[in-house]
């Protein structure tokens, strides 16, 4: 790609106003929309973004250089690479997400090889500590990285895991890469980077918000091979991972928990649904590259976010576009869902962006949403 196609891809990719949907649409195919006029509704409908979206968008060509710059100088000062989804180096495991993020910002090196997502319960008890720190350092040792989500919990466990099994581990975080979240874990980060990567697709000094942690969910999700839920509540934001990978066609694997535990309750859940019993590093090794289980587990919510808990709907405006999509139908339209909600087609736009970053529903051609 060009120098100007670099810059305004990352000038895309950090305007505070846009949309993380939107602007992984957009990041598809820089030349389908740069030419547009402001204000053409037809054009953002087609291109399945809002039309005050896509007039962002088209106000970055007179900044991005000068944007672009700003953030290679902020990265640059944090010894953090900023890469494009057409750079080399660029995991092309995220290709496979419909919609990938465009831009990533990295600090240490993405290493090579087979992953494995691994993620659970923040307020984790000294089972899954134990499980999540012994199952990482084994598959640390036999080549395996590990990627989690940088979180308190299971998802610290797991990194500490594989950095005692002398292997590779892979941060993702909700947050710019340069922000101390969550707070007292520089040291963990450090050691990250010396022995992995930290990556984000959020721009420098982006603060971490509730909705971040989904739109990370997924990216661990793409980078895996497979997942391992460690603990998990009944609506924990770890079955969003799981979700997202099973739409993935990854392997999802579940370490089974006692029944009386209310930290067993998700991971219980994945396995009477058909995920893969782990037992042991073995179970995990010897499922790899499988990839049986597209049609397991019911829908599980895609609007959760830590620290919160998940909830079974999207709340608010994007739940009830939801409602109106008709399981197992040919699709709807963004036209006629807003007139059967006699909302604008604008605002529609926006959620069914979300919905689909989110995983809940697919854009087929026409444009068509089903779920």
């Amino acid at each position: 790609m060009s120098a100007r196609q670099r810059h305004l891809i990352i000038a895309l990719n950090a305007h505070p106003r846009m949309h993380r949907g939107a602007i992984c649409r957009l990041g598809l195919d820089l030349d389908l929309w740069r030419r547009l006029r402001a204000g053409d509704a037809r054009s953002a409908a087609e291109l399945g973004v809002p039309v005050r979206q896509l007039d962002y968008a088209l106000q970055i060509l007179s900044t991005a250089d000068r944007v672009a710059s700003s953030e290679q100088r902020k990265a640059d000062a944090h010894g953090v690479a900023i890469l494009t989804r057409w750079d080399d180096g660029y995991p092309t495991a995220l290709l496979d997400h419909p919609l990938p993020p465009p831009v990533l910002y990295c600090r240490g090196t993405i290493p090579p090889g087979p992953m494995i997502g691994m993620v659970g319960a923040r307020k984790c008890d000294g089972y899954g500590r134990e499980v999540a720190s012994c199952f990482a350092s084994q598959l640390a040792r036999q080549g395996v990285i590990v990627v989690s989500g940088f979180a308190m919990g299971i998802d610290q466990e797991a990194h500490r895991g594989a950095l005692d099994g002398k292997g590779y581990t892979l941060a993702v975080l909700g947050c710019g890469i340069d922000v101390p979240y969550p707070s007292h874990s520089r040291e963990l980060a450090d050691d990250i980077a010396r022995a992995g990567a930290l990556i984000s697709e959020f721009p420098m000094g982006r603060e971490p918000r509730t909705w971040h942690f989904p739109i990370r969910n997924r990216v661990i999700a793409a980078l895996s091979a497979g997942v391992v839920v460690v603990q998990a509540k009944a609506r924990s934001g770890s079955l969003i991972t799981a979700h997202a990978a099973l739409e993935l066609g990854r392997d999802v694997f579940a370490v089974p928990g006692r029944i009386f535990d209310e930290l067993s309750l998700g991971v219980n859940g994945l396995l009477a649904d058909g995920a893969i019993p782990a037992n042991s590093v073995e179970d995990i090794l010897s499922h790899l590259g499988m990839g049986h289980q597209r049609e397991l587990f019911p829908e599980v919510s895609a609007t959760s976010a830590e620290p919160q808990e998940a909830q079974q709907r999207p709340s608010g405006f994007p739940g009830k576009v939801l409602d109106t999509i008709p399981r197992g139908g040919p699709g709807s339209t963004a036209e006629d869902i807003a007139t059967s909600l006699g909302a604008g087609v604008d605002r529609v736009l926006g959620a069914l962006l979300e919905l689909e970053l989110s995983g809940r529903i697919e854009r087929l051609p026409g444009p068509l949403y089903a779920r």
